[in-house]
């Protein structure tokens, strides 16, 4: 299966539609220039096309094992770990006084994209570790930071995200998992936790765990819960692994797919508890994990973006060698891509993927702008951004990869149904998206009930003036290649400003209602901002006076306002017609 990291749509789409340039232009990251990002991602993707891809098959037929509970990856896994994390790609964003390199995190977010493209099992370690290293920088004490952090921030451990239980699924506040206060300022923590991702494994000598545990007299809920640091191995003064702590691997899942990633369920206190480190203040543990937990949501949209991205460059080889049938005034046995339904499906594959990629790179310029901008003001309105953002960045492009992949099945026909082909093995992997690190209801629920009235409307006003004022650019481009496109696109948005009005109408007098709205209408703010950040695009080639680029922009954004933005009036009435025929349609009876 082989893959090619898409180096001119990612800084098209940096310099255009994330507007990367912002953050420098707020007095971050000044000493980063164009030909440094140009570097790093040329670099970046050649790493992944040459060392992560070929792990992609292997991985799959042989995928993880667990003996005498000792996990081992498939073959050749150890050894491109230990030239990825050579190469420094552990430590992209993390902060120079830990040894990371202090680069912005939308170029790690970039990075992030190649590697999932080219091997989604293996990425799924490293992005947790980099989720633990911002949880422990904001929240961990000093000891916690001087012991950890540095062989975090260099891949030499890796670690986990442990939250889920048998009994809690998204219900995190009723986990069972205990901690115990010890006289000398540690922790006892018992339990079970199941779905954690590389939970064990041979690639680092340390596995440092994160924990939710509560605590005897903590109040009920997620409000009683508090985050703790478990090392598989305690440490020697000397900060090496010494004794093995009491936690172990119990069994890894068979899954549908990701197959090389070992999903494990963990086991706390087989000699009566693990040694644990709590992380901030007792019962602020949700607070805690919050940081690790948005981290991973914008990572996992960026997941959905490189299956789609992966789906694509594999339907569009595969169109272009395999003939059958003749086209409109072919002579001869055409390339299936000169068929007009199969060019419809690969149009709508490479628009969908790059409004996910627009709306995930957008939202990582958010965070860096949050952090590093030097303005208060600046920092405030751009965590609110990157706030409202990542539920739609995580929940619209899981779901966009998951379609993508879908269709590069389809574009295959029979062979997209065969293992040989690799289709099949995208399929199976794109399939958990959706479904960990809150599911795309969750993230739709978070998004109308938190964040539409963040900042009391505010910050989803703002980004509305500003998808108002792109389609007021095309409108004066007067460029006919757009066709329809501003008309479209306005319509999206205005059907996106209704259902934005209706529900927050709704949130306090009919909160069923708008929980019953909520999925479609996350689709509907995807569609309509996707289609603005690719008319961005296309703006920004043209004002680049680069005419092929720019015609090849356009086309894709008249393509998405034609066949995309043109059903956002029907989610809009999905939104505000949903609740009433609902409980019937889902055979529920009061």
């Amino acid at each position: 299966m082989t893959y090619r990291a898409p180096l001119a749509d990612v800084i098209a789409t940096l310099r255009h539609a994330a507007k990367f340039d912002t953050v420098r232009q707020a007095g971050a990251f000044a000493d980063v220039g164009d030909d440094d990002i140009e570097a790093v991602l040329s670099e970046a993707g050649r790493v992944a096309a040459e060392v992560l891809a070929p792990l992609n098959r292997i991985g799959d037929t042989v995928g993880a094992r667990i003996k005498d509970g000792v996990v081992t990856t498939p073959p050749g896994w150890k050894e491109a770990y230990t030239a990825w994390r050579d190469g420094g790609w552990n430590a992209v964003a993390a902060p120079r006084e830990w040894g990371g390199q202090s680069l912005p995190r939308t170029l790690d977010a970039v990075c992030m994209e190649f590697w999932n493209s080219a091997c989604m099992a293996y990425t799924l370690g490293p992005l947790l570790s980099v989720g633990a290293v911002h949880a422990l920088l904001d929240h961990g004490s000093d000891e916690l930071k001087r012991r950890y952090l540095p062989k975090l921030v260099a891949g030499e451990w890796m670690a986990t995200m442990q939250l889920t239980e048998p009994q809690a699924g998204s219900d995190v506040g009723a986990l069972r998992t205990r901690a115990e206060r010890l006289p000398d300022g540690t922790y006892k923590i018992t339990g079970q936790k199941i779905f954690i991702t590389y939970g064990e494994h041979d690639l680092t000598d340390n596995i440092i765990h994160l924990v939710l545990a509560r605590l005897p007299d903590a109040p009920p809920g997620t409000r009683g819960i508090s985050l703790f640091l478990v090392p598989k191995f305690l440490l020697n003064a000397d900060g090496s692994p010494g004794a093995r702590n009491d936690v172990r691997a119990h069994t890894i899942e068979h899954k549908l797919g990701i197959h090389a990633s070992p999903t494990c369920t963990m086991i706390f206190g087989d000699n009566g508890g693990a040694t644990g480190y709590l992380i901030g203040e007792e019962n602020r543990g949700m607070a805690c994990m919050f940081t690790m937990m948005n981290a991973a949501r914008l990572a996992t949209g960026i997941q959905g973006v490189s299956q789609a991205e992966l789906a694509l460059q594999l339907a569009t080889a595969y169109a272009r060698e395999r003939k059958q049938g003749f086209a409109i005034g072919a002579k001869e046995h055409s390339p299936i891509i000169a068929h007009p339904d199969v060019k419809r499906m690969l149009a709508t594959m490479r628009a969908l993927t790059g409004a996910a990629r627009a709306i995930c790179y957008s939202t990582a310029v958010a965070l860096d702008l949050a952090a590093e901008a030097p303005e208060p003001a600046v920092r405030k309105a751009a965590a609110e951004r990157a706030a409202l953002l990542t539920p739609i960045a995580k929940a619209f492009s899981a779901d966009i990869g998951t379609e993508v992949a879908s269709l590069a099945v389809q574009v295959h026909g029979g062979m997209g149904y065969i293992e040989e082909t690799g289709v099949a093995q995208l399929y199976r992997d794109v399939r958990i998206i959706p479904i960990y690190e809150g599911t795309s209801g969750i993230q739709a629920i978070d998004l109308v009930t938190r964040k539409l009235p963040l900042a009391g409307g505010a910050a989803v006003q703002a980004l509305i003036t500003e998808m108002r004022s792109t389609i007021a650019e095309i409108k004066a481009a007067n460029d006919p290649g757009f066709g329809a496109a501003p008309r479209q696109l306005e319509g999206a948005v205005e059907s996106l400003i209704t259902a934005t009005s209706w529900l927050v109408s709704r949130l306090e007098k009919d909160p069923n209602a708008a929980l019953a709205g909520a999925t479609p209408y996350l689709r509907l703010f995807g569609i309509a901002l996707g289609g603005c950040k690719l008319a961005d695009i296309a703006l920004g080639t043209v004002r680049a006076g680069d005419s092929e680029d720019a015609s090849s922009r356009i086309a894709q954004t008249r393509f998405f306002a034609g066949n995309m933005a043109t059903l956002a009036g029907g989610y809009a009435s999905a939104v505000m017609d949903g609740i009433d025929a609902l409980d019937g349609a889902a055979g529920v009876t009061n």
